[in-house]
């Protein structure tokens, strides 16, 4: 019994004769014929009443074209999984990717992902999380990795990573450093350094300064976590950072406060748009940021230290 024979069975039974069964199926008539006169004597039954006016299916036909076309859609089912893997070895996918990742070590990510699939083209774009949410929406992205805000809209979907806190970064000596349980408002009258307008950071420094009773001076503004830390660090200003942007083990050095309350940051995650399907180099780039990040612990505040262990100075 060949492939090729059930599926000349199950053509003649669709389309109720042997010549409109070869014509769909691009062969001569008399090979649709021949194979399955030879099908039924291997199995010793007849599948077909022919007739000079039509051709019928017998009881033992019936029977047969019902497991035939059962294994015909098996055997599609495993073409259609293999072109998905041949899809995945392969292809581009676009990341945008903001500033501010938090713990989430992305560069070593993308690297393990490429050392798994050297087939798949990657391309990167980094920008304020407005921004790349409108390039995700005009199908310029696959992905988004960066914080997932309270406001996202619902067209977009979410997949959490890592957990993020805020600190107050202070140049080092400064006054704020020697308060026992520091307060946002308490920096009211100090210049502030910060992201541009449009980003999540400036956007969450806005709003806790509003929540604490005053409107935060920006006088600098940078491009990244980084360029703050410099410039708060040249004592141009204070800002709210990442914890992880603050404690990183390279970069200027500044002091580092956990304020009360604590500023909320979102988690960092891996956003996609849900009326737009991922491809399959895409799908296959979300599951493996998602496992390399690990499970998520249960969200809990990092524990205030004493003022005079906040001090990060690492030397440039």
């Amino acid at each position: 019994m060949e492939l090729r024979q059930l599926s000349y069975v199950e053509a003649v039974a669709r389309y109720g004769g042997f010549t409109r069964a070869a014509e769909r199926l691009h062969v001569a008539q008399s090979a649709v014929s021949a194979q399955i006169r030879a099908l039924e004597i291997e199995l010793g039954v007849t599948l077909f009443a022919r007739t000079t006016r039509k051709v019928a299916l017998t009881p033992a036909g019936e029977m047969f074209v019902a497991r035939a076309r059962r294994i015909l859609a098996e055997l599609d089912g495993a073409r259609a999984e293999m072109n998905e893997i041949t899809a995945v070895v392969s292809g581009r996918v676009t990341v945008g990717v903001t500033a501010v990742l938090g713990a989430y070590d992305l560069p070593r990510a993308l690297a393990r992902f490429r050392e798994q699939f050297p087939r798949i083209a990657l391309r990167q774009r980094s920008g304020l999380i407005t921004g790349l949410l409108g390039a995700l929406d005009g199908g310029e992205l696959d992905l988004v990795v960066g914080p997932l805000h309270a406001d996202l809209p619902v067209r977009f979907d979410a997949l959490p990573l890592v957990d993020e806190y805020l600190s107050l970064a202070l140049p080092v000596g400064h006054p704020l450093t020697r308060v026992g349980r520091l307060t946002l408002a308490e920096a009211r009258d100090e210049p502030f350094v910060s992201l541009p307008r449009g980003s999540g950071l400036r956007w969450i420094l806005d709003d806790a300064a509003r929540s604490a009773g005053f409107t935060a001076r920006v006088q600098f503004e940078t491009d990244g976590p980084a360029g703050v830390r410099d410039l708060v660090a040249a004592g141009l200003g204070v800002g709210l950072l990442p914890r992880s942007a603050a404690r990183a083990p390279s970069g200027s050095a500044v002091e580092i406060r956990q304020l009360h309350p604590p500023p909320v940051h979102p988690p960092i995650g891996v956003v996609h748009h849900r009326d737009r399907p991922l491809s399959p180099a895409a799908q296959s780039l979300r599951h493996h940021l998602a496992e390399f990040a690990g499970p998520r612990p249960d969200p809990a505040p990092p524990v205030e230290a004493e003022p005079e262990d906040d001090l990060v100075e690492v030397p440039d």
